[in-house]
């Protein structure tokens, strides 16, 4: 198989792959997540933080960084939407799977380093 056989493999199976999430994602509800408080106030802080800065160029490991960022800002964001303690130093919310799945890949991705 060439290389470029294997490409338009891989962009089939993609498809294939995006298809089952179009097929999954309605039907999927939140989780309910419990984090210890210091966690939930750093990922609070993330959305509370002003990025208005110019990024650049930037090298494939550098956006998938920004990227996770990104998804810990948005996790921030339902905290403060959704979020509630429950006793001193744990904060529960519901999180759609996908961020859920978002920072067990960064954790994942984290220990592969």
């Amino acid at each position: 198989m060439t290389e470029q056989e294997a490409h338009a493999r891989y962009l089939d199976d993609s498809n294939v792959l995006a298809a089952i999430g179009a097929w999954i994602a309605p039907r999927v509800q939140r989780v309910s997540i419990r984090l210890p408080i210091a966690l939930a106030e750093a990922a609070v802080a993330a959305w509370n933080r002003d990025e208005t800065g110019e990024t650049g160029e930037e090298t494939p490991d550098q956006y998938a960084i920004r990227d996770r960022a990104a998804e810990l800002a948005l996790i921030g964001l339902a905290i403060s939407e959704r979020g509630h303690l429950d006793g001193d130093d744990v904060v529960v919310v519901e999180l759609h799977p996908t961020s859920v799945a978002a920072a067990i890949l960064a954790a994942q991705s984290r220990d592969h380093q």
